[in-house]
């Protein structure tokens, strides 16, 4: 690797953690705003908003100089590949943490209306899942990232129950629907972080093993000369 293209490499590297930091922070604070109805939070979470949108446009930029100037090969160009696509998963963490903090805005009106228990058990599990990932990309840990993939499994079951009691809940009290059906947005929401975290270890996968397992559930390393029994990926 030459100077300049390790130097841009680690600018690149640089700004995509910084933007993983605010993604975080803005799950933290969307789920406390959901579960604690922390209007302030909400608040927070919506204006960083724009900071998260114009950092993916500045890591995309980096990223295609790297390519056009750099022309990398093998690894490198694995590593750039990976981080525009973690890149497009952090934006839509990011939009997604804005309309838990919109749902949340809207249930704070019906004070009411209780939050299901399991929902910031589900919230934290999805926030653990994006870490994981993102721990796993910075130490190159194709292990960690099968874990992570396989706590989906457990957010996915979660999502089922809390959707089940919700709409039990609607049925029992009408006058609590407006509210049961903002926090069923917000529970697929949460969901849905789960699968961006997701596609962030599949990403760390590939560029660690050189396998695209998208689409695919290979949670265990490639062995050569065996076969895999592949089965459709439910989040794509």
């Amino acid at each position: 690797m030459s100077l300049h293209l390790q130097r841009d490499m680690e600018r690149m590297h640089r700004e995509i953690f910084s933007m993983s930091s605010i993604v975080e922070e803005m799950i933290d604070k969307a789920t406390l705003a959901l579960c604690e109805r922390n209007d302030r939070f909400a608040a927070e979470v919506i204006e960083s908003d724009s900071q998260v949108d114009q950092r993916e446009v500045l890591i995309e930029e980096e990223c295609l100089k790297l390519l056009a100037l750099h022309q990398p090969v093998a690894v490198d160009l694995r590593r750039i590949a990976s981080v525009l696509k973690i890149n497009n998963d952090l934006e839509r963490i990011a939009d997604l943490a804005v309309n838990i903090a919109q749902r949340a805005s809207h249930i704070n009106r019906f004070a009411e209306f209780p939050i299901p228990d399991d929902v910031p058990v589900m919230a934290r599990m999805a926030r653990r899942m994006v870490q994981g990932a993102l721990d796993a990309f910075v130490h190159l840990d194709a292990r960690g990232a099968r874990s992570v993939i396989r706590t989906d499994r457990d957010v996915d079951a979660l999502n089922v129950e809390i959707i089940e009691h919700l709409t039990q809940r609607m049925r029992q009290s009408p006058s609590l629907v407006a509210p049961a059906l903002h926090c069923f947005s917000a529970v697929r929401h949460i969901e849905r972080i789960g699968d961006h975290a997701t596609n962030i270890c599949e990403d760390v996968i590939y560029l660690v093993e050189g396998d695209i397992v998208r689409h695919q559930q290979f949670l265990e390393p490639r062995v050569s000369g065996a076969s895999h029994e592949q089965t459709q990926d439910p989040h794509h």
